[in-house]
């Protein structure tokens, strides 16, 4: 080791090389350098030829006849042909620490809550090998958010993908920051992409509070940045929930949005030439959200990632195409109403259109079947709604007709919650069974009522003289 010193000392003060080149071309949100040879998605620096102007960095995304493709984290302005692009780093990697719990990071990992550095960080890929289907878990346990709508008729399950689905101004807000406080998760993270400034702030100010910051991760891009910076900020979420997952903790993953996730994608396929699809849509935008979302779940090993994805529905549209694409790749979808949440119904969960794929799993015999029992008085009263709008309903015509009218006050008092309170999981269950026992014994005597008479049609009253 003696003889090898000298040698070791003088690799040591070796400068690396630096790939170097200049910008040929500024269009739109890309430029174009001329012999860069740097692997997708490498970082980059770009000095401006202005006096005293700041350097600027961005990624490398593509390749063309013309060179390569290089989109900023900030804007072009400034820039021009001639200025020159150096090759910063080929590793797509995020420092993560223990300590940034409570934080507020940017999208490229850099805190911006003025509370200085992150101690202990150590670098984390952005883009790991994807988990095999055989190395994922069953997913077999409940996890209790504490709103009572989700843990009583959509049950989640510890490492389930869920998508929020609503138009704006529904509530998503809302009903994230009551899962990222009252969840049964030992870390949260929460991505918010593509958010307004103003909403950032009061969701982490109101809807997450300081006793959620501390055990959460807030990764933060909004929606005046950089598409590129949004897509990263998606991907700094998913490796910090990653990060947590490998060390054994159960991780509950907040993304608000994956419809704006999505957008950015598609700025970014639109502007490397990429033909657009669906709705304008690129074909990278469906196979970048698969591959997204595929990380989360259960996993054998290794904690768990519990994923809940909002869906901005443009126009209340549930089959445009971020809506549709996800709904096939989620493990459940929360559809909002808009309906319910103008009659002051909070949270807004429209019980009848949305669904939790693994709610049988993880709950017990007698909480499934109370929870069909509720979701069977629903579906009644939704066959009749318009007939009491209207006036036109006539009590006795059908009994279990009547036993959805008299049961759906109590079902709607049952699903509403103040987004502050938590409901404890015993709490729910001894509520659930109570009024699906009210239930089942209303609706065994409307059976025998039917029974004992003959069977008549009408629930309508007759509009003839």
């Amino acid at each position: 080791m003696t003889f090898l010193a000298p040698a070791f000392e003088i690799v040591r003060q070796i400068e690396p090389r630096r790939i170097t080149s200049r910008i040929t071309c500024v269009r739109g949100m890309v430029l174009r350098a001329a012999n860069l040879p740097l692997p997708i998605g490498s970082l980059v620096r770009v000095e401006s030829s202005i006096r005293d102007a700041e350097p600027s960095f961005g990624e490398v995304v593509g390749y063309d006849d013309d060179g390569t493709i290089i989109m900023l984290f900030s804007a072009t302005r400034g820039l021009s042909a001639g200025d020159r692009v150096t090759g910063h780093d080929t590793a797509q990697t995020v420092n993560l620490s223990p300590h940034i719990l409570g934080r507020v990071v940017d999208g490229l990992g850099h805190p911006i809550d003025d509370k200085g550095p992150v101690p202990e960080v150590q670098p984390c890929q952005l883009n790991p090998a994807p988990v095999t289907a055989l190395d994922r878990a069953g997913i077999d346990q409940p996890l209790p958010t504490g709103i009572c709508a989700i843990d009583s008729l959509l049950t989640a399950g510890k490492g389930q993908r869920l998508g929020i689905f609503a138009g704006p101004g529904v509530g998503k807000s809302m009903l994230l920051g009551a899962a990222a406080r009252h969840t049964a998760a030992d870390v949260s993270v929460i991505g918010l992409i593509g958010e307004r400034g103003r909403e950032v702030r009061q969701f982490i100010d109101t809807c997450l509070g300081p006793e959620g910051l501390q055990r959460s991760v807030v990764v933060v891009a909004t929606g005046d940045e950089s598409p590129l910076l949004r897509v990263r900020a998606s991907m700094v979420a998913m490796a910090a929930a990653e990060y947590f997952s490998a060390q054994g903790l159960d991780v509950l993953l907040l993304m608000d949005s994956l419809t704006r996730y999505c957008q950015a994608q598609r700025q970014i396929g639109l502007s490397v030439g990429e033909p657009p699809a669906s709705r304008g849509y690129t074909p990278s935008v469906f196979s970048g959200m698969a591959g997204l979302l595929e990380r989360a779940g259960n996993f054998t090993g290794r904690g768990s990632i519990t994923g809940f994805f909002t869906v901005l529905v443009e126009g209340d549209d549930m089959t445009e195409p971020v809506s549709d694409a996800s709904r096939a790749i989620l493990d459940g979808h929360i559809a909002l109403s808009r309906k319910l949440a103008n009659r002051g119904h909070y949270p807004a969960v429209d019980v009848l259109d949305s669904v939790s794929r693994v709610a049988d799993d993880v709950s017990d015999k007698a909480h499934s079947m109370a929870r069909r029992q509720i979701r069977r008085v629903l579906a009644l009263y939704s066959e009749i709604e318009e007939l009491l709008t209207i006036g036109a309903y006539v009590r006795g015509a059908n009994p279990e007709y009547d036993v959805a009218v008299d049961f759906k006050s109590k079902i709607d008092t049952f699903l509403t919650q103040a987004s502050d309170t938590g409901i404890a999981f015993d709490d729910m269950h001894r509520r659930l069974f109570d009024l699906a026992a009210a239930i089942g014994d209303a609706l065994a005597g409307a059976a025998r009522s039917t029974a004992a008479t003959p069977s008549r049609r009408p629930a309508a009253q007759s509009t003839t003289t």
